[in-house]
């Protein structure tokens, strides 16, 4: 009877060390990405790709936010955050503090931040000062940068969005945005408005730029228009060029680091181009 008893005992803890691992090994071929919006597309094709080549791998995408995406990195929600602004000191300090190293920053793409207009809008270029006013609220119709004599409709992103931060530091010098700001919550839907309303204006990633017409952006009165184009971009003539980045709480390893190598790989950085945004290279 004790024998029995025994073999029994035994063969629950086999049974529960099996599920332990089967368990352990599920999630070792688990992955999570989540942020930015910006780089939710490009982030899903990585993963497709990635998956197709790794039979048995599950890559889950999603976007949020920036700011949601380095939380989630923060509190231990997700492996790998896609981010299009770099992360802040106070961040990392918390990550630092609840981990006790700071995260890893990758850049993985590079994009031009696009200022979008309705396609039947006559204007062709525009300064950063003067975008910078327009969505202080401090310029206000299209005539007085060589527009119709109409009101300007401004329309732009979340303040979890990184690319609400990148403009609100890089465009708006650290001002606050109009309250006349209609945010919406991603760049996609950004696109959209502006397609529909002849007399509004977005901002957003280079890749979602369809159906709209992308201004040429000068840094000053007296530098060029430029376009967001692979070259401008690539040399930073573009004058709101940034880089797009994936962070990881260390130093990534296991399947975490297979894709950010796939990312960083020729394939992965052709996949960019193919979105839209361009090789970090």
């Amino acid at each position: 009877m004790r024998i029995r008893w025994g073999i029994y005992v035994v063969a629950i803890a086999c049974v529960a060390l099996l599920a332990t691992c089967a368990r352990q090994q599920q999630r070792a071929k688990a992955l999570t990405v989540k942020g930015s919006d910006t780089m939710v597309i490009l982030g899903q094709r990585w993963s497709e790709r990635f998956m197709a080549e790794h039979p048995g791998v599950a890559v889950q995408v999603t976007g949020g936010g920036s700011g949601t995406g380095i939380a989630a990195l923060i509190n231990g929600t997700t492996d790998i955050c896609q981010a299009s602004r770099p992360m802040k000191d106070a961040e990392k300090a918390q990550v630092q503090s609840r981990y006790g190293a700071p995260p890893v920053e990758i850049p993985v793409a590079r994009d031009g931040l696009s200022i979008y207009v309705n396609e039947a809008n006559p204007v062709r270029e525009v300064t950063i000062e003067q975008l910078g006013r327009m969505y202080a609220g401090q310029l206000t119709n299209w005539k007085e940068i060589g527009g119709p004599d109409t009101p300007i409709t401004l329309y732009g992103r979340e303040n979890s969005s990184g690319t609400y931060e990148y403009f609100k530091e890089h465009v708006l010098k650290g001002q606050d945005f109009a309250a006349s700001v209609q945010t919406l919550p991603g760049t996609a839907a950004v696109v959209n408005a502006v397609a529909r309303d002849a007399k509004g204006i977005g901002y957003g990633g280079a890749a979602y730029a369809k159906g709209v017409r992308e201004l040429a952006v000068k840094a000053d009165a007296a530098s060029p228009a430029m376009l967001p184009t692979e070259e401008n971009v690539r040399t930073q003539q573009y004058p709101i060029s940034r880089a797009l980045y994936f962070y990881t709480r260390k130093a990534p390893d296991g399947l975490a680091k297979d894709f950010v190598d796939y990312a960083l790989s020729d394939s992965g950085q052709s996949i960019a181009r193919q979105v839209g945004y361009y090789s970090i290279r």
